[in-house]
């Protein structure tokens, strides 16, 4: 489970003096995307095309994703967002100089097609291929907006992960808190779900939080006596879904999102400040990115700016349309991956788990690592 998906045996470093352009696959759930992205030698990220094709639709009458209806789509896209991709790029194959796509984690069915995909392009065209960790691509996704130096400290908050990690570049994080239970896009998926609203759900409850005022309500809060970083969601989501059953008018649904977004915010916002902390007595370069799906969200990004400043610290958060899955942050950190000769053999395989640091994971889990290996 702990397989090295980059070798650098009999492979040249890619020259630092001259840009790489890069052609990225992400469909580890239920976008399909693709994107071409140049690297310039100073570091500086230039996006060339992003498409995603989303399967909403697809999936709003069952409430969430359906792996194999997700799995299915994309082999039925992922041909004519490629071509999209190229012809917006106004590149051809002969252009690039990689192809990366994500190799994990995430639903497996969905993430094999996207790196069967990359693995075709690389042997008919002679590419190097670049398998990438879909958490690794979130990780360096800031990078699309601005330069941006290493080390940070970064919080990945999405619908299936949630983490604090020290990131010193591609391929070199440590963990430094992780939630024990639910990830925070989870529990927000789950609250909505349960007050009854649309997929997805996230964006649902923020929506509806606009007009809510939340202090009616008394939530749980959550490992308030731990000293470490660590997350816990899911006493939170059973509350707030119970509380849910209670409700009778749209305000007091209304209000009922407001309190559960607020205290969202304010768990990550009170283990980040943590972390900050920590991280600030050992490093005098003080950045904190935050990204993934849930750093879209108004409040929860604001309520963390605001710890970022008062612990001294940058903030930064991606684009909005670079939170999301999109395939941009795929190239990105394949592009960076190939600058350093990390790149992939053809028989790499798909995984549905793949921690960001693994060692981490494996010797201090939080959750038992099972057949699919260690989650986080």
């Amino acid at each position: 489970m702990a397989a090295d998906y980059s070798s650098e045996g009999g492979r040249a470093t890619a020259s630092p003096d001259r840009a790489l352009t890069v052609l990225g696959l992400e469909t580890s759930c239920d976008e399909t995307a693709a994107s071409v992205v140049r690297l310039s030698p100073d570091g500086e990220a230039t996006v060339l095309s992003s498409v995603v094709h989303s399967q909403i639709d697809d999936h709003a009458a069952y409430g969430g994703v359906v792996p194999e209806i997700a799995a299915r789509s994309h082999v039925e896209m992922i041909d004519g967002v490629v071509r999209r991709a190229m012809d917006e790029a106004g590149l051809g194959y002969g252009d690039l100089d990689g192809v990366a796509a994500t190799a994990g984690p995430g639903l497996v069915g969905g993430v094999m097609v996207g790196l069967s995909f990359g693995k075709a392009v690389a042997l008919a065209r002679g590419l190097p291929l670049i398998a990438v960790n879909h958490l690794e691509g979130h990780a360096v996704s800031a990078r699309l907006g601005q330069p941006v130096d290493y080390p940070f400290l970064l919080l990945l908050v999405s619908g299936g992960h949630c983490q604090l990690l020290e990131v010193r570049g591609v391929g070199d994080m440590t963990r430094l808190g992780t939630t024990i239970d639910d990830a925070a896009g989870e529990a927000f998926d789950k609250i909505a779900k349960a007050l009854g609203l649309g997929y997805p759900g996230g964006p649902a409850l923020e929506k509806l939080a606009e007009t809510g005022d939340g202090s009616r309500f008394d939530l749980p809060r959550a490992l308030l006596g731990r000293k470490d970083c660590d997350f816990s969601f899911s006493g939170l989501k059973t509350a707030a879904a119970r509380l849910a059953q209670t409700c009778e008018t749209d305000q007091q649904r209304a209000d009922l999102a407001d309190a559960v977004q607020t205290a969202i915010a304010r768990q990550l916002s009170e283990r980040s400040d943590r972390a900050l902390k920590a991280y600030a007595e050992d490093h005098p370069h003080r950045l904190f990115v935050v990204a993934g799906g849930v750093a879209a969200n108004r409040t929860v990004r604001a309520t963390l700016q605001a710890t970022a400043e008062k612990n001294g610290f940058a903030f930064l958060a991606p684009p909005m349309a670079y939170c999301t899955d999109n395939a941009a942050m795929i190239a990105l950190a394949g592009a960076e991956r190939l600058r350093k000769g990390l790149v992939s053999d053809v028989d790499t395989a798909a995984r549905p788990r793949w921690p960001l640091d693994e060692y981490s994971a494996l010797n201090d889990p939080t959750h038992a690592p099972g057949r699919k290996g260690a989650k986080a």
